[in-house]
This record gives structure tokens, sequence and C-alpha cells, in this order.
């Protein structure tokens, strides 16, 4: 499984990747060591971050020490969010939509009402406009997203692909979006499947090996139980597109650990170092959904079939 990867090539240059995220931190928990990959290599690689993440709590105790944390979180994640940038070394814009928070219980509360509303109470056409906008603008060849199921079922994850496939599908019509800048269509769209069930299982198995209790067993049990069209859904996607990036997984593991008030150094992010990883799972897991390039599966580089050159 290991020797059918192909390595990336030595340059990117005039190649553009944008991947739409909902929260500053998801760009570092999902597909960061690829996006590292490309832009050292010469790509131009944006993040899209559509909420500025106002309604998420502080997850690292550590972190509940800092005043900043509970006065100004939501400056707080954009300084965060500059050193995970910084680190990956890519490109980021600020969308400007608001958090809509996870909403929790049984039944679920509703979103946060108007005026301030939230991200995933807006229309598509509202959502999805300043995106398109930016698409037209950076001219992506490459669009990445969370799948049907946001990778996980948060509403903003849920918004977030909702609004990147709409762009992927309308940014070259110059019939839709008439006001939002000259039609771009972008090459292909593809899905991160960071949390594919498979990978979290090989981690899982490998702790176990070695004797060491693992922090996935939970995660698989629940995930082993769910049916389709239950909660929490489990992605039905299989992998088509495997990026070898091991050697940015510690530059992955650095850009997350950047967002401390979300992720502190003992969580299961971090379980399995690096380099175990190399023999393990040495790449990063995407579906190819759509393609206007010709291309054949299996992949192990976005640019396949792209002319990238202009």
């Amino acid at each position: 499984m290991l020797s059918e990867l192909k390595p990336l090539a030595d340059d990117y240059s005039g190649l553009r990747i944008l991947a739409v995220h909902a929260h500053p931190d998801d760009e570092s928990s999902k597909g960061a060591a690829t996006m590292a990959a490309y832009a050292e290599r010469g790509a131009r690689v944006m993040v899209a971050t559509m909420t500025g993440g106002e309604r998420g709590d502080v997850l690292n105790e550590a972190v509940k020490e800092n005043p900043a944390a509970f006065r100004d979180l939501p400056g707080l994640r954009r300084q965060e969010m500059a050193e995970a940038a910084k680190v990956l070394g890519i490109e980021h814009r600020w969308v400007g939509f608001v958090d809509s928070g996870l909403p929790e219980g049984d039944p679920l509360p509703p979103l946060p009402p108007l005026p301030w509303g939230s991200f995933a109470t807006l229309s598509l056409e509202n959502a999805a406009a300043p995106l398109i906008r930016l698409v037209r603008d950076f001219k992506p060849h490459v669009i990445l997203s969370y799948d049907e199921n946001g990778g996980y079922p948060h509403p903003d994850h849920i918004m977030s692909h909702k609004v990147a496939v709409e762009a992927y599908e309308k940014a070259g019509d110059a019939s839709a979006y008439p006001n939002e800048g000259k039609p771009w269509a972008p090459a292909k769209l593809y899905y991160d499947l960071a949390f594919n069930p498979q990978r979290i299982l090989a981690f899982h198995e490998f702790l176990l090996e070695q004797g060491l209790d693992s922090p996935y067993a939970q995660w698989i049990a629940m995930r082993q139980e769910a049916e389709e069209g239950k909660i929490p859904p489990v992605s039905r996607h299989q992998t088509t597109t495997k990026i070898p990036a091991v050697e940015y997984f510690t530059r992955r593991d650095q850009a997350l650990l950047a967002h401390a008030s979300q992720v502190a150094p003992g969580d299961l992010f971090f379980a399995v170092s690096p380099e175990q990883q190399r023999d393990i799972w040495p790449w990063e897991d995407y579906v190819l959904i759509d393609s206007r390039v010709k291309t054949e599966l299996p992949e192990f580089d976005f640019a396949d079939g792209i002319d990238f050159s202009n």
C-alpha cells in the first residue's frame, strides 16, 4: 500500500488551490500537511475561513488562565489563525460570517436568530456570494471542501460544504451571481477525508499493538454503530486521491497547536507521532467529486490533468 504512492512534483508555480473551512483551526486539522506541501513547491494555497469562530469554547485548560480567552475570544482566534497560516506558508482570507455555534441537547435548540444571526441560518445565495467573489478573484484551479456531512455534523461545516459546491458549480457561469466579478470555472472539486474511518482504525490498531491505550476506541465504536441518515453520520465516500505529505506532518501539528484555545498538546490528534505515521498512513485522503479536466484514478496529485502554466 505504501509502495503505490507517487511523490509530488518539485514545482507547482502557477497552480492555485482554495480550501474552504468553517472556523479557524479547521484548516490545521484537515489537510494542513497537503497545503504546506504544495505551498512550499510554489503553488498559491489559500484558506477561506467562513466564520470567525466567535461562538467556540476554550477547549484547552491551560489557555483558560489567559484573560483574553474570555475578554476577546474572536481576537485571540484571529491571532491563532495568523500564526497557523504562517507555519503552513499559506494565504488566508476571512470571509466574515458569524459562527453558528454547535447546538446541543435533545431536541436541539434553534440556531442564533437574526439580526446577528449566524452563517448556517443564511440563504445559500447570501452565504455563497462572497465566496464566489473570492473564487473569481483568486481563480483557483482546485477547491477543497467538506463532504455532505460537513466532515462532522456542525451546522457551519454543512453550510461550508454547500457554499463550496455552489462556488464550484456557479463561479464559471456568467449568468449566476452577476455582481460578484468575472466568471472563473475551477478545474476540480475535492472533499477532504481527514476523518477517514480506515485511517483512524489504523492508528487505533497500531496503539493497541504497542500495548498502549487508544483514545480512538470510543470514536470508532460510535461510528461503527452509526447508520446511514443518523447522527453522527459516517462518510460513505471512498478515497480517490492520496497526497503524499508525511514530511509536513510535523508542521501540520505545529499549526494545530497554534490554535491553543482549541487544541491542547495531549489531544488525540497527537496520539500517534508524525514519525510513527510515516509507516502507517503517510498521506492525506481526498475524494475527487468532479473534474472538468481529464484525469485517472487513483490520483496522487491534485494537479493531474490541469494546465496551470497561465
